[in-house]
């Protein structure tokens, strides 16, 4: 029983010397092979709630948000924007192109109007809307309708 007791007792020693011993980290700067990744524990990766930063002074504070408010702009859409059809009837109606009803619906109507604004704006004449025709009819979007009798074709 002794002999059991000793074995078991050298055992957790010898588990405890050279199992448990703490790993070299790589220093600030190194590179992190995916095996040491994999090897850090989670609770090394996420702070702990009570590891808080110190807080600016309140001064600083006010210009950094009011600074940082101005420059707020909304993110444009991921790819290139795809406008609906009632945003170019919209835009062609508005720009003094488009006479029909807004229905959603690019028709024989909707294309000779693209067409007829790509002629007027020496765009290529395929009656679609595609990146450069949106480009230079977009701004249209937003303004005030165009008198028919003003229109430059």
């Amino acid at each position: 029983m002794r002999i059991f007791l000793a074995v078991v007792v050298a055992l957790f020693v010898g588990i405890y010397m050279f199992g448990c011993g703490k790993k070299e980290e790589p220093q600030m700067g190194e590179q992190m092979n995916m095996e040491a990744l994999v090897s850090i524990p989670a609770t090394e990766v996420t702070p702990s709630p009570e590891a808080k930063m110190p807080k600016p002074p309140a001064a600083a504070v006010a210009v950094d948000e009011s600074a940082s408010l101005s420059r707020l702009e909304p993110l444009p859409p991921a790819g290139p924007f795809k406008p609906s059809a009632i945003e170019i009837q919209t835009a062609l109606k508005n720009a003094g192109y488009y006479a029909g009803a807004l229905d959603g619906k690019i028709g024989p109507m909707s294309k000779r109007a693209v067409e007829e604004f790509q002629k007027a704006h020496n765009l290529k004449m395929d009656g679609k809307v595609g990146p450069k025709t949106w480009e230079v009819l977009r701004p249209y979007l937003n303004s005030q309708p165009v008198a028919a009798e003003s229109k430059k074709i």
